[in-house]
């Protein structure tokens, strides 16, 4: 007996999610630049603009904002790494 309750075709599902990390892939990148981006040299940028490049920690950041920006970077570049295996996966 075929049960009609709930049923779904294999093939639909796994488009509907690449479709999702796909479209999550595009947000992600445009995030990852803009953080990018904002890694100027000392004083130059943004990064400059809020007081970072001044060289005061242990790692070369300065300040918050400079260590809260690399953290953000990180967080997004893993999230990035961690889509693409997924859509290689999927695809």
């Amino acid at each position: 007996m075929l049960r009609t309750r709930g049923w779904m075709p294999r093939g639909a599902n796994l488009a509907g999610m690449y479709s999702v990390l796909s479209g999550l892939q595009v947000i992600i990148s445009v995030v990852l630049i803009l953080l990018i981006l904002m890694h100027s040299g000392k004083d130059a940028g943004l990064s400059g603009a809020f007081g970072a490049g001044t060289g005061g920690g242990p790692f070369g950041g300065g300040s918050l904002v400079e260590r809260n920006l690399n953290r953000w970077t990180v967080f997004f570049a893993v999230i990035f790494v961690a889509n693409v295996i997924a859509l290689l996966k999927l695809g």
